[in-house]
């Protein structure tokens, strides 16, 4: 009685603009055959499954369910029309507004460009990414890297959504920088203080290089570049380079990472002992002046103490009447602490034939060790 009763039951009607499910009856190049429900079936011509592929038939089999859009309910031959293009379009459109709403990024193909940006097939929508939102290489022509991209499949985040005018509006940019937001989260929790990672350089500014660590980008100052005194940061690193990194600090209340070149090479301190005897002559230039005395770099390694009372055999009231930032003189070895990492530099001494005792004056170590952290 069932059976008799849905045979005798009028089909369901179509109405032009509605989604209906579906089951595939057949496939072939010409489209599809498609049931959608009762004794009711409709057509999918080819051109109606662009977004499938080159050969959509080919992705369907007899028994297949799929959504599809009624663009004409009864159709030439009295078969409805449909479209699984548009179908799809709709549910992107469903798709895309809600991910304006709450957030969310979207896969979509590249199939053009224009002045103004790239267009974009998200399931059936035709969107735009502004060029301002696209990722472009720094100095490559738009219009030519964008060409060279059609056909890719990448990652966008919604930024309007106007469905009312057909208007979608992407971003690749903002995706990347929040999955990028998302990888440093991660790595953040990850890094350990001390460790050595590998990473590149991704680019360079006056006051060091940032290096990517897999997705989150740290810093290199220029302090720690190198232990010798680096005038520009391209003078140690460029971008693109492959880099060994010391992590120095993970901060991840301010999602800062500070990294380091020169921790993992010895410290001129190391060296110190050998390279340098008591009363040995050496060259050495003034780095700064204090009411104690001078400072002085040698062999642009690493920093001395001329105390103010082995500046000059007479009185003085500050190192400013000796000597001035800048001066490059001769002077004595009189102490040598690697440990401390202190050196202990005579201007006065520097002409005697032999050294005299040395007392040494108590200086703090953090006012001479300028390579120190």
């Amino acid at each position: 009685m069932a059976e008799l009763l849905e045979e005798s039951s009028p089909p369901p009607e179509l109405r032009r603009g509605e989604l209906v499910d579906g089951q595939v009856m057949r496939a072939d190049a010409d489209g599809l055959l498609v049931s959608v429900g009762g004794k009711v079936e409709g057509v999918v011509p080819a051109r109606e499954m662009r977004t499938i592929g080159d050969d959509p038939a080919a992705h369907y089999q007899v028994g297949d369910k799929v959504l599809v859009y009624v663009l004409d309910p009864v159709g030439g031959e009295g078969e409805a029309v449909l479209s699984i293009d548009r179908a799809r379009g709709e549910e992107a459109w469903v798709i895309l507004e809600a991910l304006a709403e709450k957030g969310g990024t979207v896969t979509g193909k590249i199939t053009g460009y224009n002045r103004g940006g790239a267009v974009v097939d998200v399931d059936g929508v035709q969107a735009f990414v502004p060029l301002s939102q696209t990722i472009v290489p720094p100095g490559e022509d738009h219009e030519t890297a964008l060409a060279a991209r059609i056909g890719e499949v990448i990652t966008l985040k919604v930024l309007e959504v106007n469905r009312r005018r057909n208007r979608a509006v992407l971003s690749e940019r903002a995706a990347v920088r929040e999955q990028r937001e998302g990888l440093k989260d991660k790595l953040l929790e990850e890094l350990k203080e001390g460790e050595v990672r590998s990473g590149k350089v991704t680019g360079v500014s006056s006051f060091g290089a940032f290096v990517d660590l897999g997705g989150a980008d740290g810093l290199i100052h220029i302090s720690e570049l190198s232990w010798t005194p680096v005038a520009s940061v391209e003078d140690a690193v460029h971008v693109g380079d492959e880099v060994q990194v010391y992590v120095l600090r993970v901060d991840k209340e301010a999602r800062r990472i500070a990294l380091s070149l020169r921790r993992l090479t010895p410290t001129p301190w190391d060296e110190a002992a050998e390279r340098f005897k008591l009363n040995q002559l050496v060259s050495g230039t003034i780095t700064k002046l204090t009411d104690f005395g001078a400072f002085a770099r040698i062999d642009d390694t690493i920093e001395g103490l001329i105390h103010i009372s082995e500046l000059t055999e007479r009185h003085i009231q500050h190192p400013k009447e000796v000597v001035a930032v800048g001066d490059t003189m001769t002077l004595r070895v009189v102490n040598i602490d690697p440990e401390r990492h202190r050196l202990g530099l005579s201007l006065k001494q520097a002409e005697d034939e032999g050294p005299r005792e040395y007392i040494d004056p108590g200086y703090e170590q953090e006012d001479q060790d300028g390579l120190s952290p």
